[in-house]
């Protein structure tokens, strides 16, 4: 079993800064890749960002510039940078790993961007 453990939320004014982070325990493989995902009130859950195992990252065109993807040395960490906030930002972030063909979640962290 693999358990995420998301932490950084929180309430910030628009143009500032928050940073995301997830650590993953239990049976975690090298290979894998990880990423953050949002969901805001009334909408679908959509991907921000995503890293491979190599560290081979993307990012939805909506964050591009402003948000940014790492892992940690351990490769069971990743984190989520975000400057330039925005009142759209706002959301449940959730922390998303992929192994083994199957896809575990963590159980959201939740920003908020004020005007």
């Amino acid at each position: 079993q693999v358990q995420l453990v998301e932490s950084g939320g929180g309430l910030v004014q628009a143009g500032g800064s928050l940073r995301l982070s997830c650590t993953a325990s239990g049976r975690i493989f090298v290979i894998n890749d990880m990423g953050w995902y949002r969901q805001a009130p009334g909408k679908q859950r959509e991907l921000v960002a995503r890293i491979t195992d190599d560290d081979r990252t993307n990012y939805s065109d909506s964050v591009k510039g402003r948000f940014t993807i790492s892992r940690g040395n351990a490769r069971n960490t990743v984190s989520l940078q975000m400057n330039s906030l925005k009142p759209e930002d706002t959301g449940v972030y959730y922390c998303n790993l992929n192994q083994g063909g199957r896809t575990y979640w963590g159980q959201g962290t939740q920003v908020t961007v004020s005007s």
